[in-house]
């Protein structure tokens, strides 16, 4: 099965900046597809956890973290239908954050955050490495995404629904 890289922190705010399209082009020899700019590649060819990490990581301009999912583990994910009864908002994103691995407490889920107030992130739940959620479109949301690192206690990198249904398409 395909292997998923998503590469945490990379051309945000002009830092860590490369081109995912070269990188894939680079691995091409695994079959590697890319999809858009945050650093999110499809590995079609069979190959090595391990193999693979040292391969990103020789490539790569600059460390970062190298997040992997089975091709499976994403499928799976993406059959479910979490937003059941909710319309789609122009104002709200839906979103899936991967942990770096299982984490060794996890808030209850669904939670808000901020937790009083108008909800800037709202988490619906946790599947495994996957959080799912919602989050507002405004300038203090992406910050606040930022806060599931501490909350869940291990680096978190987040992408938008359609990507990850992007992602699960190729596979």
């Amino acid at each position: 099965m395909a292997l998923v890289v998503l590469l945490r922190g990379v051309n945000v705010g002009g830092h860590r900046r490369f081109s995912p399209a070269a990188l894939a082009e680079q691995l091409g020899h695994l079959g590697a597809v890319n999809i858009g700019a945050a650093g999110t590649l499809v590995v079609r060819r069979p190959v090595g956890r391990r193999a693979l990490r040292a391969e990103l990581a020789r490539a790569l301009p600059f460390a970062c973290e190298i997040m992997l999912c089975d091709g499976r583990e994403v499928a799976g994910l993406m059959s479910q239908d979490f937003f059941a009864g909710q319309r789609e908002r122009r104002d709200v994103v839906r979103f899936v954050s991967v942990l770096a691995r299982a984490p060794r407490r996890a808030p209850a889920t669904p939670f808000d955050i901020p937790e009083a107030g108008p909800w800037l992130v709202r988490v619906l739940t946790r599947q495994g490495r996957f959080v799912v959620g919602t989050y507002r479109r405004h300038m203090r949301a992406i910050g606040r995404l930022g806060s599931l690192d501490r909350l869940f206690g291990v680096p978190v990198t987040t992408r938008n629904w359609r990507t990850m249904a992007t992602i699960a398409e190729l596979l």
